[in-house]
């Protein structure tokens, strides 16, 4: 069963590319609209050819690796502090709740408006959609950490800073890690808001740039990029955290 399992895997992918190929060739839907994996290929080596790609991957990977370090260690050290003590979790909390359903595209406007079209402000939107998920997914799990473990801590005269590090960032570092993986999609997500602020270059700018030109074998072939960067992300990710806190 697991060689089956394994197996269906594994042509999983291959068996939605020749359906679409198929759909798509048959005349059933427009092929302008929606061209097959063929022309989506072709687009995606012109793009590479062109030497364009790896600008717009790497104007794309800064901006998502920078606003994802700096959202996820604002909210990690906020997501501590609001979870340890109650008098700051009662200052901050009920802001933060209010703030957090907000998406960032509803955001571009403002930051527009704010930072021009600077790297600023299409940072501060993937930092955005990163702090909140972090935060919570921190601020709960120093909550949930063991109350006696603190108090034999603080009973033996530990620091406080030694018993935040080996005690309660230790005891909240599964939920940390749960907040640092789900803000991974995040980031990608809140990339096609950044990037729809202003931008010049990035795989959601090109995408937009082929989608007023009708070029939508390049803007499925960017799709197709995004896509394969938040999972490459994402696997990666969770290969270092099994192997880091091992003991979840």
């Amino acid at each position: 069963m697991k060689r089956i399992n394994i197996l269906v895997g594994a042509l999983s992918i291959p068996l939605f590319v020749v359906a679409w190929e198929v759909i798509a060739r048959s005349g059933i839907v427009n092929a302008v609209l929606f061209p097959p994996p063929s022309v989506v290929a072709v687009a995606l080596v012109e793009w590479v050819r062109s030497g364009q790609f790896f600008l717009d991957l790497g104007a794309s990977l800064y901006r998502v690796v920078t606003g994802f370090v700096v959202g996820a260690a604002l909210g990690i050290a906020l997501g501590v502090l609001t979870g340890q003590f109650a008098l700051v979790s009662s200052l901050l909390s009920p802001l933060f709740h209010i703030l957090r359903p907000i998406p960032p595209i509803a955001f571009v406007p403002i930051v527009i408006l704010w930072f021009g079209l600077s790297e600023t402000g299409k940072l501060f939107l993937v930092v955005w959609g990163v702090f909140f998920t972090v935060w919570l997914s921190t601020h709960i799990g120093v909550q949930k950490v063991d109350r006696g473990l603190i108090r034999a801590a603080q009973m033996l005269g530990t620091p406080r800073r030694q018993m935040l590090q080996e005690i309660v960032l230790l005891g909240a570092l599964p939920y940390i890690v749960v907040g640092l993986r789900t803000a991974i999609s995040i980031s990608f997500y809140t990339l096609v808001a950044a990037e729809l602020a202003g931008a010049f270059a990035g795989i959601v700018y090109r995408i937009e740039i082929a989608q007023q030109n009708l070029q939508t074998g390049q803007v499925m072939g960017g799709l197709a990029a995004l896509g394969l960067m938040s999972f490459v992300a994402d696997r990666l990710f969770a290969a270092v955290a099994e192997r880091t806190v091992w003991w979840r």
